[in-house]
């Protein structure tokens, strides 16, 4: 992949009623930087796919209509990078991992997530299941820009950022765990903001 790409804005002066939603060692920012392993990939809608492979091999695949005919939330959360920027009452809205990893599905411990790109993360399941997680296709009430992940991509708030993969197409679900692209490259497995697990052995 190509090296990062970096966007960074002002730093914002922290009041003390946002001290307590900042995890340590973070500071906000207005803006959204844009941060990407590699190049911006285009994804046309009509050959967007998002495919759940279970652990029996299975698949489950959904087309852009179809994961629009399912339910929707709108999201409003703190997202947290892990080059230590924070933005606040981010509005998102998406599907619930939960519509995707339902019954039907031999779900096992822990995902794998793919991107256009060929960008991976690893999270266990329990960390994407039980409304924790989204696949988010539009940002503060328009479509989600390219830049930022779209046509869409994951989002998992209470870990850092890197774990929402951008241009999310689809999550292989086994039962032992895989690292993903930045895991690969010592960072934590985990990612918990709140207890600075950047990387391994954090």
């Amino acid at each position: 992949m190509s090296p990062i790409t970096r966007g960074f804005g002002r730093k914002r002066p922290l009041e003390a009623a946002s001290a307590e939603r900042l995890p340590p060692g973070q500071y906000l920012v207005d803006d959204f930087p844009v941060l990407s392993a590699g190049p911006t990939p285009r994804v046309a809608l009509e050959d967007w796919r998002f495919t759940v492979t279970g652990v029996d091999g299975l698949e489950l695949s959904w087309s852009w209509e179809d994961m629009l005919g399912l339910p929707s939330e709108e999201i409003t959360v703190d997202i947290h990078c892990v080059t230590k920027w924070s933005k606040l009452d981010t509005r998102w809205r998406g599907v619930s991992m939960d519509a995707f990893v339902g019954e039907d599905v031999d779900a096992g411990a822990f995902a794998l997530f793919t991107s256009h790109g060929g960008y991976t993360t690893n999270v266990p399941v329990a960390e994407v299941t039980g409304g924790r997680a989204w696949v988010a296709y539009e940002y503060e009430g328009a479509p989600l820009s390219a830049e930022h992940g779209g046509p869409a991509r994951l989002l998992i708030p209470h870990l850092y950022l890197w774990k929402s993969a951008k241009w999310v197409n689809g999550v292989i679900l086994t039962n032992h765990e895989r690292r993903g692209f930045w895991e690969s490259y010592g960072y934590h497995n985990h990612g918990d903001p709140w207890r600075e697990q950047r990387y391994s052995g954090d």
